[in-house]
């Protein structure tokens, strides 16, 4: 299960906008700073798959202007 957070920065005037289009996306949990234009945002897919279909999501979003990568890691399945 792919695990990642990033720094979402908005473009100038839509934090708003960006919070609300990643909190919209099912796979998406935001945080945003209090005192600063980022986001803090983490995600959680259960495959491959659905992490690309996640990437071409966050990919569309006109808000957001830089989307960095802080971690990422898979947790292996209990099965």
């Amino acid at each position: 299960m792919p695990i990642k957070s990033y720094l979402a920065h908005p473009h100038t005037g839509k934090k708003e906008y960006l919070i609300e289009a990643l909190s919209n996306i099912e796979a998406c949990e935001v945080l945003p700073a209090n005192n600063e234009d980022v986001l803090i945002l983490v995600t959680e897919t259960n495959n491959k798959q659905e992490e690309d279909i996640l990437k071409e999501k966050l990919e569309r979003i006109p808000s957001l202007k830089l989307l960095a990568m802080v971690s990422g890691f898979e947790t292996p399945k209990n099965e």
